[in-house]
């Protein structure tokens, strides 16, 4: 998932006629209730929700870890979260609603003619925005039903099941998120301009054009940040849900992040790649960066 000030994957729900809220999924960072917050304070109904024919990948370079200072050209480090459409794949998410106040084009009530605002654009910039289907999640923790996905606390090693929401009203359920694109679009959208500023004076020619075999690392204060907001999910204290280890038996939420996001050869997961590379957990986030990558 891509990593902003503002970041966020949105989307609406066809029987919200008035479209006064929309849906965000979180793939990435906002994976943790506490730092979704940081980003967007008055959302609700924070649950969990699962994407279908998708696969979340650390597939490409993000310009603001370079405008930050936390990737590292020497090492390929400098990657964030995307995620393609491939069929049978698919990752949890967090799922909630936020006021639909300037984040979206049109007030239609119709996915269809659903379109993301120019600051949404702007936030986003890299990505295609793409109107895709999930699934809502129930769970049982601690003995506590959830409903329908209405409210869920999964803590990392707490017994916990998850099955499928109750989808009898038979109400489709569609969500804008960050999908990945292509340098032609970028450029196409943006102009030469913005991508020599924002890439190539970073000495980095392309965004989407990484090889399988390219060796193109996650950033890792990203990804510490991104595991640990997976290992906290939904904990609204100091992510305190236990001590967190590669192998430890944590939520679902986590080990989706662990076993369902992939390196650029879509081979590699995230829990093979923290074995191999162990020190990206201890290496704390630069001081002026904790509170955001924080987890």
């Amino acid at each position: 998932m891509s990593d902003r000030s503002n970041e966020g994957h949105r989307h609406h729900h066809d029987a919200e006629v008035a479209n006064d809220e929309i849906t965000i999924l979180g793939f990435g960072s906002l994976l943790s209730i506490r730092s979704a917050r940081l980003t967007f304070p008055t959302l609700g109904n924070f649950r969990l929700g699962r994407v279908p024919n998708h696969r979340r990948v650390f597939a490409h370079p993000a310009s603001i870890f370079f405008q930050r200072g936390i990737a590292n050209m020497d090492t390929l480090e400098m990657s964030s979260l995307s995620c393609e459409y491939v069929e049978g794949a698919s990752f949890i998410c967090s799922v909630f609603e936020v006021p639909n106040e300037g984040l979206s084009a049109t007030r239609a009530g119709s996915n269809n003619n659903w379109v993301p605002s120019q600051a949404y654009l702007e936030r986003e910039e890299e990505f295609e925005i793409a109107m895709v289907q999930y699934e809502e999640l129930t769970s049982v923790a601690d003995g506590d039903v959830a409903e329908n996905g209405k409210h869920v606390s999964i803590r990392a090693g707490a017994s916990a099941s998850i099955s499928r929401g109750d989808n009898s009203t038979n109400e489709v359920t569609k969500g804008v998120i960050c999908r990945r694109s292509t340098d032609e679009a970028y450029v196409s959208l943006w102009g030469e301009d913005r991508f020599k500023r924002h890439y190539a004076d970073y000495n980095v020619n392309t965004i989407w054009g990484w090889e399988r075999d390219s060796g193109l690392r996650p950033c890792a204060t990203y990804l510490r940040h991104c595991v640990l907001a997976s290992w906290n999910y939904g904990d609204e204290t100091d992510g305190d849900s236990g001590v967190w280890s590669v192998d430890g038996t944590g939520g679902h939420c986590y080990n989706s992040f662990l076993d369902e996001t992939f390196l650029v050869d879509r081979k590699t997961t995230v829990r093979e790649y923290l074995k191999q590379f162990p020190d990206v957990m201890t290496t704390e986030p630069p001081e002026g960066l904790r509170d955001r990558y924080g987890g």
